[in-house]
């Protein structure tokens, strides 16, 4: 259930170029939020708020972190605010990434701001049983390396330009894993392009994937249709609200233009 908090932050602090780690105490809405699911926050006198997926929710310390790139007026506004300000949050909201039964093998595919919404459905997989493919353009761009490495059986950092980890994109070694075979699921999250390649290739091996789009938002909670999607679901194909209906959807439903 979504409900409006104001959260005090705790910590707001860069990790990445132009990316930035909030955490905000809202004992609330951690103790609802599941992995995949997002807040919409209020930057300053802006009148949209800015949709962010949640990265880790803690219900045992009641906060919750958030990973953010500062792309606009209202994530630099973000990216200034102090440790105690508070913030007006809405959420969670959306549609997450099932928990799967344990025991189970999970592979998580993200790519440069997607990665972050994947970290708790490693921790809550299970000890080990993940394995994650990370994809970013520069070495400068790469976050929560260290948080993945912590919880994953393995973790594969790829970077567009090669100056660091693996060279090229995310989904050579992707397919590589895929070819040891013994996945319950694919979850990725990351941009259009990256995820429609994601879903061709796991396509090829019959392992059930999900996948998290990342949209232009208005509202955040299904009324100004802004974020609509064309899904394919019993043969007919309609538009459905990403903030809404998803933003996680199966990999199978989703028609890719």
């Amino acid at each position: 259930m979504a409900r409006q908090e104001m959260a005090r932050i705790l910590q707001n602090e860069c990790i990445a170029l132009d990316t930035y780690s909030l955490w905000l105490d809202c004992p609330a809405l951690a103790r609802e939020a599941q992995p995949g699911q997002f807040v919409h926050v209020l930057c300053g006198e802006k009148t949209l708020r800015r949709p962010i997926s949640i990265c880790h929710a803690d219900a045992l310390l009641g906060r919750i972190t958030l990973v953010y790139a500062v792309h606009g007026e209202g994530t630099a506004w973000l990216s200034r605010c102090l440790r105690g300000q508070q913030l007006d949050v809405l959420g969670p909201l959306g549609n997450g990434f099932p928990v799967l039964e344990k025991p189970a093998r999970l592979l998580v595919v993200g790519g440069g701001i997607g990665v972050p919404p994947l970290l708790d459905c490693s921790l809550r997989c299970g000890a080990k049983s993940v394995d994650a493919v990370l994809g970013f353009r520069t070495q400068a761009q790469c976050i929560l390396e260290a948080e993945f490495e912590r919880k994953c059986a393995s973790v594969t950092i790829c970077t567009e330009d090669g100056s660091y980890g693996v060279p090229g994109r995310v989904t050579a070694p992707m397919e590589a894993l895929l070819q040891q075979g013994g996945y319950s699921a694919v979850y990725a999250c990351g941009p259009v392009p990256m995820l429609n390649a994601v879903v061709q290739t796991v396509a090829k091996y019959g392992v059930p994937c999900q996948i998290s789009l990342e949209e232009r938002m208005g509202c955040g909670v299904g009324a100004c249709l802004v974020c609509a999607a064309k899904i394919r679901r019993t043969g007919t194909e309609d538009y459905l609200r990403v903030c809404k209906e998803g933003p996680v959807f199966n990999a199978e439903e989703v028609v890719f233009e």
